[in-house]
């Protein structure tokens, strides 16, 4: 009888595909709190923590190197550079368009 009452049972569990994944990621990534964005999303903060995670890992290759404090600060020097790099380049082709 425990056997019926299993299989008419849905899985709790919301599974959520890759898209979802990925801009809950960039959200993440653009917001200043992960919680934050977790909970815009409607999702557990641990959830996402764990997505970041996987991330982290699948980018390095390995969680010691993903764990590495020296490596996050990397990382988020590498981010604003790219970030600054973009605006630098952005602004090159405002101030350099000729005036009427």
């Amino acid at each position: 009888m425990s056997a019926e009452k299993s299989k008419k049972t849905p899985d709790k569990r919301r599974k959520y595909d890759d898209a979802f994944k990925a801009e809950a990621l960039r959200l993440a990534s653009e917001s200043r709190s992960t919680q934050a964005a977790a909970q815009q999303l409607g999702i557990s903060p641990k959830l996402l923590y764990r997505w970041q995670q996987a991330k982290l890992v699948a980018e390095v290759g390995s969680v010691e190197v993903a764990r590495d404090p020296e490596v996050r600060q990397l990382r988020a020097q590498l981010k604003r550079a790219e970030q600054e790099l973009d605006i630098l380049k952005k602004a090159l082709v405002i101030f350099g368009q000729p005036t009427r």
